[in-house]
C-alpha cells in the first residue's frame, strides 16, 4: 500500500495531437461521416426529462432521514447529477440545438445544470475548449492535474483520496492552472442556481438541497461513474493518450465513453458516435480501449505503474482567436 509509483513526471511529447490528422483521413475516405454532424434532435426532451425527475424527487426526499438523503443521493440522484454533467459536456458542442442557435445551447446549460446544485455550465464551456483545442498543453488544458498532484497523490491510499476529491480538483485546478476572467453567464448562471436552491429550500426544506449536491459531489468522486475520468485520457499504454470505453454505461452518460471518436469529430453528438465507429471501424477497432469503468479505477489506484502523473504533455501554441 505504500509504494510510490514509478512514475515522477508526465509523459512529454513534441508532436501535434493526434486527433486532427486523423480526422482528417477519415473524413477523406469517408465524407459521409459529415451527415452525422448536427444537433441531436432528442437531447433537449432527454435532459428535460432528467431536470423534472429531479425535481420530483427533491418533494419526495424532503422527509427522510439523514441517511436515506445519503443513500439516495449515492446510488440515484447522483447518477442523474453526473449524467447531467455529460449533457452538459455535449451541450457545450452545441449539440443541443445547433451552432446557429449557440445562445440557445448556453441557456439550455443552464437549464441542465440546475438539479447538479452547484453553477457549473458556463464554467465548463469556457475551459472545455481549451481542452479540445490544446489536448494536454502545458498551462493550457486544465484537465491535467498539476504538478502537486502527480507528486503527493502517488500511493494507493492517497490516489483513492484524490479520485474521492476529484470534484474539488476540478473545480479549482482551472484557477490555478489558467485562470480567466469571470464572464457574464458565469454570473448569470450562478445566480439563476443559487435562486433556484433557494427555491427549494423555501418550498422543502434543507434535506433536498443536501440531497442535490451531495449526489453531485459523490457521484463525481468514488463512483463507477467517475472511472470515465481517469478511462478517458490517463496513459494505460504507453504512446496512447486517449482512449474510448465501450461498456454498458455509455448508456447512462450520452457515449461519453466514445472518447476517442468524440475528440476525432467534437461536433457529433454522443447518440451518433457509434456510427463513427461503425463506418470507420479500422482506425478504431485495433485501438487500446476500455471495457470497464470500475476496472480503469481499480488499476489506477493499485498499479504503482499509474497515477496523476500518468498524462501526456505537450507545449502548444496559442491558437489566434478569429
Amino acid at each position: 500500500m505504500g509504494n510510490r509509483v514509478t512514475r515522477e513526471d508526465f509523459e512529454w511529447v513534441y508532436t501535434e495531437q493526434p486527433h486532427t490528422q486523423r480526422r482528417k483521413e477519415i473524413l477523406a475516405k469517408y465524407p459521409e461521416i459529415k451527415t452525422l454532424m448536427g444537433p441531436d434532435p432528442h437531447l433537449k426532451w432527454i435532459v428535460s426529462g432528467m431536470v423534472f425527475m429531479q425535481l420530483l424527487a427533491c418533494y419526495l426526499v424532503k422527509d427522510l432521514s439523514w441517511k436515506w438523503i445519503f443513500f439516495w443521493a449515492y446510488a440515484f440522484g447522483g447518477c442523474v447529477n453526473h449524467s447531467l454533467t455529460l449533457a452538459i459536456h455535449d451541450i457545450s458542442h452545441n449539440v443541443a440545438f445547433g451552432n446557429k442557435q449557440a445562445k440557445w445551447n448556453r441557456w439550455f446549460a443552464v437549464f441542465a445544470n440546475l438539479p447538479i446544485g452547484i453553477p457549473y455550465s458556463a464554467s465548463f464551456k469556457k475551459y472545455h475548449i481549451d481542452h479540445h483545442r490544446y489536448l494536454g498543453g502545458d498551462s493550457l488544458d486544465v484537465d491535467i492535474p498539476t504538478d502537486f498532484e502527480g507528486w503527493f497523490f502517488c500511493t494507493p491510499l492517497r490516489k483513492l483520496l484524490w479520485l474521492f476529491l476529484q470534484p474539488l480538483f476540478y473545480s479549482l485546478r482551472p484557477l490555478y492552472v489558467n485562470p480567466k476572467a469571470i464572464t457574464q453567464m458565469e454570473i448569470l448562471n450562478a445566480l439563476i442556481q443559487f435562486s433556484v436552491d433557494l427555491i427549494i429550500y423555501y418550498l422543502w426544506g434543507l434535506k433536498p438541497v443536501i440531497y442535490l449536491i451531495a449526489g453531485t459531489i459523490l457521484c463525481l468522486g468514488i463512483h463507477p461513474i467517475s472511472g470515465h475520468f481517469i478511462a478517458e485520457h490517463y496513459m494505460f499504454l504507453k504512446g496512447y493518450e486517449t482512449y474510448s470505453y465501450y461498456g454498458p454505461l455509455n448508456w447512462l452518460t450520452f457515449n461519453v465513453g466514445y472518447h476517442m471518436e468524440h475528440h476525432d469529430f467534437p461536433s457529433i453528438p454522443g447518440c451518433r458516435l457509434p456510427m463513427v465507429k461503425k463506418i470507420a471501424a479500422e482506425y478504431y477497432d485495433n485501438l487500446p480501449h476500455h471495457q470497464s469503468w470500475i476496472r480503469v479505477l481499480w488499476d489506477f489506484v493499485f498499479d504503482d505503474t499509474l497515477g496523476p502523473y500518468s498524462r501526456v504533455k505537450r507545449l502548444c501554441k496559442l491558437a489566434k482567436e478569429s
